[in-house]
């Protein structure tokens, strides 16, 4: 979402177009972005004048069973969502939650197929036979260092890891993925009961993605096949306004550069070969390439994944893990070259050896307008989450903590409204490859308080409350109900199939994975291979994974002098 609107004319300079370029100069320049900001303009859709339609959403039987299904079971789904919180797995490590949410579509008559794309805690869960195929996403990973106790108002970690040097917090649902999981699944549940009790021709598939944080699940599985065959993808995010939207998101690149040099005594350096010292330089050397190289629309961030145990050991392997973001696959890949650039730059000047690995990458996210305006409808007629005042007062607390101002949790829905005029940057999802498939509507619910970003502590402070569960329960209204209308309105389906068919042309999706890559996987636990019928490892996989050693020789320190006599 972006407030920033400078107008059509600053955004194409953003993007090094003329100021006088229409959306036809942004096509021949880059089909993707033509795809998804230049399609408002070629539509004639203006954020000054737009209304978004009525009477879409139909008041069916259909509907209303999949609604009270959803009114019945609220403990059930409510306790998955609260169970997966207390788990808090790291992305590609989710063996409870994953085998949470199978067992309840299973315990509601899907089917489910393990292992997706070789990811052991990705499955498919299907129900029905025949019909038009409607996907439902649900992803339950949890993001490293951001533990905190359910409901706490002030920063309070449920898990504090002591250690003398170095304190460390667990893991914690930062994004609230615990309420996505479980309100994707309700919603496919809900539009399964429908189907059976109204003999409606239809089939729901729930993908459980692995590793959404890590951008890695969807993009494999979509190169892989996974997600062929969807007629519309149905999708929500937890965020802190509730609202359906056609934005764009960013693409994004995700690789680890890992330098390799020589250990020794901090004391006595000369000739020690510093991995630290290798992704230091990189991370400053790309620091320089922010004011000439990086538009508003780009980003890039990095963290150290292993800069060493004590100052007096020289680090001989160190590693930085970088995500470069952009507007669309081809200017991300432009800012990822530079940044590997400088990789190699660092290597050379610390005398290191540098290991570069690609990890994932996804496209921008291509939403649907008419999947958008059939949500809202839908979500006027349910209306917005109900919080009571016990959940205003710890958004508020959250809010006071953080310094931001106390205003509680929003009580109305936010107005639909056309993206802004320009993409100045932002967040990046895995979905956005399912995006390039089939017709994908998206919406966002209120999990957490106003003022507040996502992977922060207090989205997990609310993740597990009733904020949380109002804002899970309200999405899979909001998308049960949007998915019966398109089981049973022909039309609107065909609507969001057309619009995705004239944003499409002249685009060849491609996945940005490097064919025979291989992700990066964590072998599971044995019960777990047992539980779900899995073997280890998957086809094609290499396990173990040959280690990454230093061999690298100490450095000189200068010529040998003969000794003073």
């Amino acid at each position: 979402m972006n407030d920033f609107q400078p107008g059509r004319r600053r955004l194409l300079k953003m993007f090094g177009l003329s100021a006088t370029a229409t959306t036809a100069a942004i096509l021949q320049a880059d089909p993707v972005l033509a795809a998804t900001l230049g399609h408002d303009e070629k539509a004639g859709v203006s954020p000054a004048t737009y209304r978004a339609p009525t009477g879409l959403a139909k008041d069916t039987a259909a509907k209303q069973t999949a609604l009270g299904w959803l009114a019945a079971n609220g403990d059930a789904i409510t306790k998955l969502s609260d169970d997966v919180w207390q788990h808090a797995e790291l992305s590609l490590r989710e063996w409870k939650s994953s085998l949470a949410h199978a067992r309840l579509l299973q315990d509601n008559g899907f089917t489910v197929e393990w292992g997706s794309a070789g990811f052991p805690t990705a499955f498919v869960a299907t129900y029905g036979t025949d019909g038009p195929v409607v996907g439902f996403n649900a992803e339950y990973d949890a993001l490293p260092g951001l533990s905190q106790k359910k409901g706490a108002g002030t920063h309070d970690p449920l898990v504090y890891n002591y250690d003398a040097y170095g304190p460390t917090y667990g893991a914690g649902h930062g994004d609230a993925h615990n309420t996505l999981g479980a309100g994707g699944t309700a919603a496919a549940i809900a539009v399964a009961h429908a189907i059976r009790s109204n003999g409606l021709k239809a089939r729901v598939k729930l993908f459980g993605s692995a590793g959404e944080e890590q951008l890695v699940g969807k993009a494999y599985a979509v190169k892989e096949g996974v997600y062929d065959g969807l007629d519309a993808f149905l999708d929500w995010h937890p965020f802190n306004i509730t609202v359906p939207f056609w934005n764009t998101t960013s693409a994004l690149i995700s690789a680890t550069f890992t330098f390799l040099g020589a250990s020794g005594h901090g004391g006595t350096p000369l000739g020690n070969k510093s991995g630290l010292d290798g992704a230091l330089l990189m991370a400053t050397m790309s620091e320089y390439l922010r004011e000439k190289n990086v538009a508003p629309s780009g980003r890039f961030h990095y963290a150290i994944i292993n800069g060493g145990g004590a100052p007096n050991v020289t680090p001989d392997m160190c590693s930085i893990w970088f995500f470069v973001r952009e507007g669309s696959p081809a200017r991300a890949q432009v800012l990822y070259d530079k940044i590997v650039e400088c990789g190699k730059a660092a290597a050379q000047a610390s005398q290191t050896r540098l290991v570069h690995k690609f990890h994932s990458a996804t496209w921008n996210l291509l939403a649907s307008k008419a999947g958008a305006e059939l949500l809202n409808d839908n979500m006027q007629q349910i209306g917005a989450p109900k919080f009571t005042d016990a959940d205003h007062a710890l958004a508020k607390a959250v809010q006071r903590s953080l310094g931001k101002p106390e205003v509680g949790m929003p009580t109305a829905l936010t107005p639909l409204a056309p993206p802004a005029a320009a993409y100045t940057g932002g967040l990046a999802t895995d979905t956005a490859d399912i995006s390039w498939q089939a017709p994908t509507a998206v919406l966002l619910s209120a999990a957490y308080p106003p003022g507040i970003p996502n992977h922060n502590w207090g989205v997990t402070a609310t993740a597990a409350t009733n904020i949380g569960h109002q804002a899970l329960l309200s999405a899979a209204r909001y998308l049960a109900a949007g998915a019966i209308d398109l089981i049973e309105q022909p039309e609107r389906l065909d609507a969001m199939k057309q619009e995705f068919k004239d944003r499409t042309e002249g685009v060849g999706w491609a996945s940005m994975i490097p064919d025979g890559n291989q992700p990066p996987l964590y072998e599971p636990p044995a019960a777990f291979l047992q539980a779900t019928g899995q073997s280890w490892p998957p086809k094609g996989v290499t396990w173990p994974v040959p280690p990454v050693v230093s061999t690298e020789q100490l450095g000189t320190t200068g010529p040998n002098l003969p000794p003073v006599t």
